[in-house]
């Protein structure tokens, strides 16, 4: 299971899983139902991305969120949040 506590790191995450499927964005756009471009502003992590279409991004590639206590890590890792 991957961990993502960033913007930046979710769009990470479905940018990897993305290309593990074979798609580029516009095919995961089309899977989604939204244009290429959010699915390009989702994975360079922009902050304002809807949270519906998150899901809608996710639910296009069978992956979900989570919701759990956060686990302890090193100092840089809490430096990567921020």
């Amino acid at each position: 299971m991957d961990v993502a506590r960033s913007p930046q790191q979710l769009g990470n995450l479905i940018a990897r899983t993305r290309k593990q499927r074979g798609w580029n964005q516009t095919q995961l756009g089309g899977q989604a139902g939204i244009r290429q471009k959010t699915i390009s502003q989702i994975e360079t992590g922009n902050p304002a991305a809807r949270l519906d279409t998150i899901l809608s991004v996710l639910a296009a590639l069978d992956l979900e969120i989570r919701v759990a206590p956060r686990t302890k890590g090193r100092a840089a890792d809490i430096e990567d949040i921020f």
